[in-house]
């Protein structure tokens, strides 16, 4: 059986540290401190920046070939520790085991993406000769590694959104500093163990866990060039408006909507509504939170998914029967347990769940819920979502655009003009046919639009972000 160590360090310029024990990790299904991890200080992360300031030359300098050396000894080490990896994150996020699984293999596939786009680099030969004062000058232009990045992720995936940052880093030559979310930062740790094992330059990455608090110089310091941030929106904004004049990415939230239509499989439909409404606990910010049904087929489609929803097994999440386990923290899942409240104060019905056990959420449904509740118009984070009925398509679309958010949507239809139709009118960065919103495949342009954030992930378009155009002019002679 898998166990963990009762301690782990932080990694500073490529090296493990362990300078204190004070970052308590709790199991979150029983409560219970599981480990400790290092936690850094103002000081260890200036050195942290300093490092790979020092860092920037040789990463950049370092051969393509090189780095997808390093990508690859990464994939086949995170093969190798494949069950390490799931479990820490059973532990550590209390997310079911299937589902950590599932997310493993997803770190596993994001390196490798960038390992392969890591000596696909290209750059473009331009026709110069546009006009008279032109003629006898050729062009050209080849992309550059940015520098110092400074990387923030979640705890929801911490090992596949931390993956989405680092990889097309080392893929394009840039030294990174890390933060990882403090209440799951076990993922990105084994990381660092993993990438202390090649050879990349000495100050190339440093993995930090660190208070929030404490955490200023991963977006105030000018010698960083790039933030990528992935978190709540209320954060990510704030740290856009303190970063100065840093390139800057933000994966935020959302309340993303599904529209069934009246030609879908509504059998199909219902299984992967289920999936992401209810995956992880609804802790994903493309997780089914609107559900627009059309009126022809809502009863039915209504009570196929309630039905579904009370079968669902909530409980530990090393257990492999597992749906549900419990959210981040007891916090959480008293905040939306208080949302389920209000809605059904304000005149919804409450279809199924709505109970709570400390960080325990039922899956819960919802159906006429007016557009003010707080679990119509915010993002949820947990297991609930909410049912209304269209029966105009036009009319369907203007209400998954009614929201702050547009991160991605999902429609199940069997009308092409339909599909296309969503694809130029809905306001999100992703539009999703005949699945829900919360599905992503990690080689995609991923990211949103409004509040949802600015830029997007994917490695090929991580890296872009991560490096500038750098022209050649030449006059003949």
């Amino acid at each position: 059986m898998t166990t963990l160590k009762s301690v782990y360090p932080l990694y500073l310029n490529n090296e493990a540290q362990q300078p204190n024990t004070d970052l308590e990790v709790t199991d979150k299904f029983t409560g219970e401190v599981a480990f400790r991890v290092a936690q850094a200080d103002a000081a260890t992360i200036d050195a942290a920046i300093a490092g790979a300031v020092e860092a920037a030359e040789p990463m950049a300098r370092m051969p393509s070939y090189e780095r997808q050396e390093v990508l690859n000894h990464c994939v086949t080490r995170f093969k190798e520790r494949s069950e390490e990896l799931a479990y820490a994150l059973c532990v550590e996020a209390g997310k079911p085991i299937k589902d950590s699984e599932g997310e493993v293999s997803r770190l596993i596939d994001t390196f490798r993406i960038a390992a392969e786009e890591s000596v696909r680099m290209t750059g473009e030969v331009q026709t110069m000769d546009i006009s008279p004062r032109a003629k006898g000058y050729r062009g050209m232009w080849k992309r550059v590694p940015i520098g110092p990045c400074s990387f923030i992720s979640p705890f929801n995936f911490p090992l596949n959104l931390a993956a989405h940052k680092i990889a097309p880093a080392i893929a394009v030559g840039c030294p990174f500093v890390m933060k990882p979310a403090s209440r799951t930062p076990l993922g990105a740790i084994i990381m660092g163990e993993v990438l202390a094992e090649t050879n990349l330059p000495k100050g190339a990455f440093s993995i930090l866990p660190a208070s929030r608090d404490g955490a200023d110089l991963f977006t105030t310091d000018d010698r960083l060039k790039l933030l990528s941030f992935t978190g709540s929106p209320d954060v990510g904004w704030d740290l856009k408006a303190r970063c100065g004049k840093k390139k800057v990415v933000l994966e935020l939230g959302g309340n993303a909507a599904v529209i069934i239509d009246a030609d879908a499989n509504l059998n199909d439909a219902m299984e992967r509504v289920i999936f992401g409404a209810f995956y992880q606990s609804g802790q994903s910010c493309i997780g089914v939170q609107r559900i627009l049904i059309h009126a022809d087929v809502y009863d039915r489609f209504r009570d196929m998914l309630v039905a579904k929803a009370k079968t669902l097994i909530a409980g530990d999440p090393k257990d492999r029967d597992t749906f549900i386990g419990p959210m981040i923290h007891v916090k959480e899942a008293t905040r939306l347990d208080g949302w389920v409240q209000e809605a059904v104060s304000l005149g919804g019905t409450l279809l199924c769940g709505g109970k709570r056990d400390g960080a325990m959420l039922e899956a819960t449904l919802l159906e006429n819920v007016p557009h003010e509740a707080k679990i119509v118009t915010e993002e949820a984070f947990g297991p609930v979502a909410v049912l209304s009925s269209f029966t105009d398509f036009g009319a369907a679309m203007e209400e998954v655009n009614n929201s702050k958010f547009g991160l991605q949507a999902g429609v199940f239809t069997r009308d092409l003009f339909k599909m296309f139709d969503c694809w130029d009118h809905l306001d999100v960065g992703g539009v999703v046919i005949n699945d829900v919103p919360s599905f992503r495949i990690d080689n995609m342009p991923y990211g949103g639009v409004k509040d949802s954030g600015i830029g997007r992930e994917g490695i090929r378009f991580a890296m872009e972000d991560m490096t500038e155009i750098r022209n050649l002019l030449i006059r003949g002679q």
